[in-house]
């Protein structure tokens, strides 16, 4: 999963990328101080793992990933090349989903490219400059696609009947997200046309040090209200704050965390409403060897979830060893849990929840 971190020049985005990756991403008080996205995977958050990593004995831990990408703050005018502005949109085009920092704080000393805080107006420039590149991709792809529709082709008159719907959308302002998609054919046309605004969403409001604790303030129930209406969702956090949390040592980070009333870091939140957002879960596998979580879009069936292990997985598989990680903890072992009737048998059309601890038989 790759996750590409937006917003316009000195919101926190760089601040709050070196927090939840620790990979030193560049962060200055100027514009376009961030030119070349940066990269930094980290491991998903899951405390399961530990536990059956001691269950086990196990050699190995390997959480989930994700990838997070800086990318450069956009200025009004980056869908025409203002501030290196195609350069930036293209590297979005490659990512899952889009993390758009919002400035929602006030600090005389960090300048605002704009010259005042307004996190509507902030929110408005970035979703613009998307909405206007997809419209000229849109509208070129609708032209080309309009004269060979006459063939007949099927996917052809699919493609144009989406194209039209995505085109009349951005015209009125309105994220190509927010278009119905009738079928997987569509859905797979969407996805092949990599449009910038089709891409979920979840604003991250950058708050000061000083309003961690608090009550929402006026900044960031605007950034909620506007989120509302779009249905993305949103994470209240000081980018600040969590960059000095990922400097301290583990012990250090949740004894300032409890002094802070922090129950989640900027990462566990991010995560977790990334998953959310995307229809993530992981499912576990477990031995002496290793103990690692494996993600899946929810509603995934067994061999499916198996094939991403290795595809010969998929294509040999049998059955599908299946304890809950909640029935296995409780039975205290692998043995006992299957002695209490725990462990269960399950074929080709089992939809693979999450937490389910799996072990695969398949033929190959």
């Amino acid at each position: 999963m790759k996750i590409g971190v937006v917003g316009l020049p000195n919101v926190g985005k760089s601040t709050l990328f070196n927090a939840i990756t620790n990979a030193g991403a560049e962060s200055a008080n100027y514009p376009f101080c961030t030119i070349e996205p940066n990269v930094g995977i980290v491991d998903v958050p899951d405390y399961r793992l530990e536990v059956l990593g001691k269950l086990y004995n196990t050699q190995k831990i390997t959480p989930a990933s994700i990838e997070f990408v800086d990318i450069a703050g956009l200025v009004a005018g980056a869908s025409h090349g203002e501030g290196l502005g195609n350069k930036f949109l293209s590297h979005i085009r490659e990512v899952d989903a889009i993390v758009h920092v919002v400035r929602c704080f006030e600090n005389e000393k960090i300048i605002h490219v704009n010259g005042s805080i307004s996190p509507l107006r902030d929110i408005e420039i970035i979703n613009l400059e998307l909405a206007l590149a997809d419209l000229e991709q849109v509208t070129k792809l609708y032209e080309k696609n309009s004269k060979l529709v006459k063939t007949g082709d099927k996917s052809l008159i699919l493609t144009v009947e989406l194209l039209e719907k995505i085109k009349t959308a951005l015209e009125n302002n309105l994220p190509a997200r927010s278009v119905e998609i009738v079928g997987e054919e569509q859905q797979k046309i969407l996805k092949n046309f990599q449009l910038l605004t089709a891409k979920p969403v979840i604003y991250v409001a950058n708050i000061g040090e000083n309003d961690i604790g608090k009550d929402d303030n006026d900044f960031v129930r605007q950034v909620k209200e506007f989120a509302q209406k779009e249905n993305a969702k949103v994470i209240t956090l000081s980018a600040k704050i969590e960059e000095e949390l990922a400097s301290l040592s583990i012990d250090e980070r949740e004894m300032f965390k409890q002094e802070l009333g922090i129950k989640e870091s900027g990462l566990e939140k991010l995560v977790s409403t990334s998953y959310d957002l995307l229809g993530l879960m992981s499912y576990l596998t477990a031995g002496e060897k290793e103990v690692r979580a494996w993600t899946i879009k929810k509603g995934t069936k067994a061999p499916q979830a198996a094939g991403k292990i290795h595809t010969d997985f998929e294509k040999g598989f049998i059955k599908a060893e299946v304890v809950s990680y909640d029935d296995l903890i409780e039975a205290g072992s692998y043995l006992k849990a299957k002695e209490k009737g725990k462990v269960r048998m399950e074929g080709k059309d089992y939809v693979v929840q999450d937490g389910d601890v799996i072990l695969f038989r398949f033929n190959v």
